[in-house]
């Protein structure tokens, strides 16, 4: 399919309760009915249900339950593709995974391969093992999760059929502020060595365990120009991508063809 000529995303940078998954969807679905204009894609923060806990046996829910029924519902109704990450449990296992749900009710996921071990993320959820590539319009896009952002080698955008394997990377995310400066040198690295556009949402203020978090959620294009900035507070901003500005520097500057092939043990 050929890319249509933009695409359209609204970042939700947002507080959340911690570990209330009601007050959190009531909450977020108040927000996206803030977005007034038709955007393609919804990009919520990492654990956007819960917060980021390590409570996984209190939180954790199967595919298909609450949270999955909602975004559905929200996808529907917005007619609009929704991502952001959740605890789901699979055949005894816990994993923080991303969900991508399209209007038609169609969900596939992501789960998240790099664990905050300072955080004991590693002790409680499953790694993921594979990495898919989701399309919408056109776009390819490939979705990581907060602590993925410091591991270039596994979003590295290879070559495939001589062309490269996708447009947009993005990354949902409780990124402490503590670190934020790590994350605002990284979200336009990741751009730059992929030559595409690059998105990151994370979220603000204090969770239950005293973690603050600062949002910088932001936008960059494949150069590395930052395109959206969304500061320290709560806000939504919706970004405009170019299919035709990314695929004309791809060919001017194909830098893509001279990159190393290698494989991920």
């Amino acid at each position: 399919m050929i890319k249509s000529p933009q695409l359209s995303i609204a970042l939700v940078q947002t507080n959340l309760y911690w570990k209330d998954k009601v007050a959190n969807l009531a909450m977020l679905e108040e927000k996206m009915w803030e977005i007034d204009n038709k955007v393609d894609l919804i990009i919520l923060p990492e654990m956007f249900p819960t917060g980021f806990s390590m409570d996984a046996a209190e939180l954790a829910e199967p595919m298909n339950l609450n949270v999955c029924k909602w975004m559905k519902q929200m996808a529907a109704q917005k007619n609009t593709t929704i991502a952001g990450s959740a605890i789901i449990k699979v055949d005894g296992s816990y994993h923080n995974r991303l969900l991508w749900v399209s209007p038609d009710g169609m969900i596939q996921h992501y789960d998240k391969r790099h664990l905050f071990r300072m955080a004991d993320e590693d002790r409680t959820f499953s790694a993921g093992e594979s990495l898919p590539i989701f399309e919408l319009h056109g776009w390819k896009i490939c979705p990581q999760i907060c602590y993925d952002l410091r591991f270039p080698i596994w979003s590295r955008n290879r070559m495939i059929d001589r062309s490269l394997a996708y447009d947009l990377i993005f990354y949902v995310a409780s990124w402490p502020a503590a670190r934020v400066s790590a994350w605002d040198a990284l979200l336009p690295a990741r751009a730059i060595e992929n030559l595409s556009y690059s998105i990151g949402v994370n979220r603000v203020e204090a969770d239950g365990n005293g973690i603050k978090y600062n949002g910088h959620s932001a936008g960059y294009d494949f150069k590395g120009n930052q395109l959206e900035f969304l500061g320290e507070g709560e806000k939504i901003t919706v970004l405009t991508l170019d299919a035709k500005a990314l695929d004309s520097y791809r060919e001017k500057f194909p830098a893509w063809m001279d990159s190393d092939n290698f494989l991920i043990q």
